[in-house]
């Protein structure tokens, strides 16, 4: 009964209030984004859902829009600043989630949602995390933070959905609030037992070749841009 009707329940009602409480102070970090990094404030990325539907997920920009000479973009750590790394480290960059979670996209309690170019290279045991919603945060958030690796959050993320209840969820809502005020398990980007994209941890490790990570990689593009195609022809009818 919880995971089917309450767990959503308790989405919607706890994330409005969350909306309404901390609109203020979403309002300020908004502003000071827009006048220390730039614009846009809330940026949109597509991740992996619930069975795997692809949706937009936002989030405080942390990095400036600095380019080289060519007019790409300069690499993650050149554009990294010490307001926005302290706005990872205090999760304020992740307040704009509570209007995904509000809509449906996510849930307040569940595995983080990962990027697209990383879905492509799970494996149906891995793909376990997409038969519930993704979370603000997750029992491998709790455990480790950003400080674990892919296989310690496969096998959270397997035992969460296997023993979703909310008993579980309370203790990983409260483990959280802990995690964040102690700023604990965070490391920097770099310096993280978990390499940034699945599919680079698997061919470093020899684990796929050359020519199946360019193909999955491929394959990370074209659901990408069927989504934005699809999206494309609803504006236009």
């Amino acid at each position: 009964m919880y995971k089917h009707f309450f767990k959503r329940f308790f989405d919607i009602l706890l994330s409005g209030l969350a909306l309404i409480v901390f609109s203020p102070i979403m309002l300020i970090t908004a502003i000071l984004v827009r006048c220390k990094l730039g614009g846009p404030a809330v940026f949109a990325q597509y991740r992996p859902g619930k069975n795997n539907k692809i949706f937009k997920l936002y989030k405080f920009r942390t990095m400036t829009n600095e380019r080289d000479a060519e007019g790409n973009l300069l690499p993650d750590e050149q554009r990294m600043t010490k307001f926005g790394n302290a706005l990872r480290k205090t999760s304020l960059d992740e307040l704009p989630q509570l209007w995904n979670i509000f809509k449906g996209d996510m849930s307040i309690i569940g595995p983080r949602p990962k990027l697209v170019k990383d879905m492509v290279f799970y494996n149906d045991e891995q793909n376990i995390r997409a038969k519930v919603r993704p979370g603000l945060t997750g029992l491998a958030q709790v455990n480790g933070r950003n400080n674990a690796t892919w296989e310690e959050i496969f096998a959270y993320d397997k035992q969460y959905v296997e023993h979703l209840t909310f008993w579980q969820d309370t203790k990983i809502f409260f483990k959280t609030i802990g995690k964040v005020f102690k700023k604990s398990d965070i490391v920097e980007q770099n310096q993280t037992k978990q390499n940034y994209y699945f599919g680079d941890y698997l061919l470093e490790t020899n684990q796929i070749s050359q020519e199946e990570y360019a193909e999955k990689q491929q394959k990370a593009i074209e659901l990408i841009n069927e989504v934005k195609e699809k999206k494309n022809k609803k504006r236009a009818s």
